[in-house]
């Protein structure tokens, strides 16, 4: 309950650092700067609340710019008019190659009783690798134009087009967990594993949506950070996992699992972003 607090304490403080901080300009920037993490903390989110973590989530977001970034050229360099099946064919690539190291850690993790740390820093390290072998070290290019325009730079209403990405997920996520009972499934989990399995829930089932859905929200995060640098880069997101988890945990998130809101992960990770 003190993150509000804290959060409005820092915009006071910054503000009388400096003149230009309360200005429309300079919160549409720290806005649009915590977008990336905002929608990463929420897949972290997850993880946590089934009393794991995910440290592959950073590598989840470069793989996936990476790969996007390459379909999206390739398909465009073939079909130069196509400019819409190029970037939705380069989403779903990205976002994809980010769903399948979720997919490995979920393997793990649900079936053979891994523990997340080891799980996902090696598939981070995999990840990586990947990444590099892509790409060779060197930035993707050649993306049509209008991607960047419309998810780095575009504005619906006067807000960015990721603000909105990341209040759709938002809204989503909160449906998911609050208003399902398959959402109530990721609490039970991480409260008590055995008590879940007792009381007929799939525990096995459960993580797997976990960590490939971690994936998924780092893999949307990764193409929208490509668009805005209008490369595919494998050395973006590196800060991620740790700063995705002091998201979550300063947000009231247990690292024993069980406990968190969606809500207040949102203004963990703007905390994180404007400090």
């Amino acid at each position: 309950g003190i993150l509000p607090f804290l959060l409005v304490i820092a915009i006071i403080v910054f503000a009388l650092m400096s003149e230009n901080f309360l200005t429309t300009r300079n919160l549409m920037n720290v806005l649009r700067q915590s977008v990336y993490l905002m929608i990463v903390s929420m897949g972290q989110m997850l993880a946590l609340l089934t009393g794991g973590f995910d440290l592959s989530v950073g590598t989840i977001v470069a793989l996936s710019s990476v790969v996007g970034a390459t379909v999206m050229a390739w398909v465009y360099a073939a079909l130069p008019e196509a400019v819409g099946l190029a970037i939705t064919l380069g989403i779903l690539a990205g976002v994809a190659a980010g769903a399948m190291i979720g997919a490995a850690n979920a393997v793990g993790v649900a079936y053979f009783n891994v523990s997340p740390f080891m799980m996902s820093l090696g598939m981070a390290s995999v990840g990586f690798g990947a990444a590099l072998y892509l790409t060779g070290g060197v930035p993707v290019y050649g993306m049509p134009q209008e991607f960047g325009d419309i998810f780095g730079f575009g504005t619906m209403l006067g807000l960015p087009t990721p603000v909105w990405v990341a209040a759709i997920l938002a809204l989503a996520l909160a449906a998911f967990l609050y208003g399902t009972r398959y959402g109530r499934y990721f609490y039970a989990v991480g409260g008590n594993p055995k008590a879940a399995l007792l009381s007929g829930i799939n525990v096995r089932g459960t993580l797997l949506s976990t960590y490939i859905l971690c994936a998924v929200f780092a893999g949307l995060a990764g193409m929208l950070l490509t668009a805005r640098l209008d490369t595919g880069e494998a050395n973006i997101g590196a800060s991620m996992p740790l700063e995705s988890i002091a998201a979550c945990v300063s947000a009231g998130v247990s690292l024993r699992g069980g406990i968190g809101r969606r809500e207040n992960v949102v203004l963990g990770a703007l905390f994180i972003a404007l400090i």
